[in-house]
């Protein structure tokens, strides 16, 4: 999700904005009798009237007093839903390579789960640093790029893949977060995410009739590695369905696979684990909604580029989205915002931008209203903090600044 979530529709040599239409326009409310215009057409409102508004286990209905009793039920119900496969327990962790690169500690990490591909992970510390620090998993976004993974938020060498340093000048503005989130005296873990980097689907290892013209060996050249994104982009609609055939969900298979490698970082003795937290843009900005609502070990969520409600993704937006995103049922009984609500009163930081592409502003605001709403009523408004930027999909350096700050804050 960082140059977007989206399902690569969009996407063109021009980059990850040529889109040939707005994703950020709002539903249009004619003026005549017509319907309003959706991206369903007329079955639109009928859409959106399914889900009630709140939903039947949101906190902001008056039935539910007691936040714990609330938090309790309501997650065990996303639990259920998200359908989590087993991914094992504690992971047994290899350590690749350890050094140092300028006043860093970095170690590239791997561990296997019951399924698929190693996990490769980047760990970045202070080089000075002594005792435990406070640790956060740092979550990589999406961007229509599946060949890469942890890359996209770090650097560990001079010799930095060029594509990967457009990424970050694209989306970061040049900066590598987690690294100076490291530098501000973090351990900050970055695994591959399922489906990218070290846990992407390789070509080779589907039917040739799934091949599409794609090349089957391991793509190498910026024109290689393109190509091998446009037809991972087209593979997500076969993964979902596989996903829903066989029992479970995609953002069941990444909250199970960002738990265990919060097991990983909460059990390493450099960090303390009653200080941890995670974040990231986009598609990290959705794994922190799933995860931080979901496990209380993080003590402080920062959520960027990734934060509206069912109704804009059923009316206006899921076209520029990836199928990573949805949930079964869920809406009836969460909207989107609520998922990330559940960790209420913990700390919980969302960074918007106000010209996002993915997004209406419109929803993006209700969005956080929402939000605010349910850290009100659990007795938490001054840990619930959202802003918004000018400017589209981005993680730019105000935006870290900010972020660096409630991590140091909560941390």
């Amino acid at each position: 999700m960082s140059a977007a979530l989206w399902l690569g529709a969009g996407e063109s040599a021009a980059g990850p904005w040529s889109l040939p239409f707005d994703p950020g326009t709002p539903v249009e409310l004619n003026t005549g009798a017509q319907a309003p215009r959706t991206m369903i057409g007329g079955y639109g409102p009928w859409a959106a009237s399914i889900a009630p508004d709140p939903p039947s286990l949101s906190f902001r209905r008056d039935t539910w007093t007691d936040l714990e009793a609330w938090r309790a039920t309501a997650r065990e119900r996303v639990l259920l839903r998200v359908a989590q496969p087993d991914s094992g327990g504690v992971p047994r962790v290899t350590i690749r390579r350890r050094y140092e690169y300028d006043d860093l500690q970095v170690e590239e990490l791997s561990w296997q789960l019951p399924y698929g591909p190693a996990t490769a992970a980047i760990l970045l510390k202070p080089r000075d640093a002594r005792g435990r620090l406070p640790g956060v998993l740092a979550l990589h976004d999406h961007s229509g790029d599946k060949h890469f993974g942890a890359q996209k938020i770090t650097r560990t060498g001079d010799d930095q893949h060029p594509m990967m340093t457009g990424h970050q000048a694209r989306m970061y503005e040049g900066r590598a977060w987690a690294n100076e989130l490291a530098r501000q005296g973090h351990v900050v873990l970055v695994p591959d995410a399922f489906a990218f980097g070290s846990r992407r689907v390789r070509v080779q290892d589907v039917p040739e009739r799934i091949r599409r013209g794609a090349p089957a060996a391991d793509p190498a050249s910026p024109q290689e590695i393109e190509a091998y994104n446009r037809w991972a982009s087209d593979h997500e609609a076969i993964m979902a369905k596989s996903l829903f055939s066989g029992g479970t969900t995609w953002p069941g298979v990444f909250l199970g696979e960002d738990q265990r490698a919060l097991d990983v970082l909460c059990a390493r003795e450099d960090v303390d684990p009653d200080r941890v937290g995670c974040g990231g843009l986009s598609g990290g900005g959705l794994r922190t909604v799933y995860l931080g609502g979901a496990d209380p070990r993080v003590r402080c969520a920062i959520c960027v580029g990734m934060m509206t409600t069912w109704d804009d993704f059923a009316l206006n937006v899921s076209h520029t989205h990836t199928w990573m995103v949805y949930i079964p049922i869920l809406p009836r009984e969460l909207d989107y915002p609520e998922i990330l609500g559940l960790r209420a009163p913990l700390p919980t930081l969302v960074l918007n931008n106000s010209e996002d592409q993915l997004f209406t502003l419109a929803e993006m605001q209700r969005a956080d209203r929402i939000l605010g709403e349910v850290f009100r009523k659990a007795g938490a408004g001054d840990r619930y903090r959202a802003s918004f930027y000018p400017g589209p999909h981005k993680f730019d350096r105000p935006m870290q600044d900010e972020a660096f700050a409630w991590f140091q804050r909560w941390l």
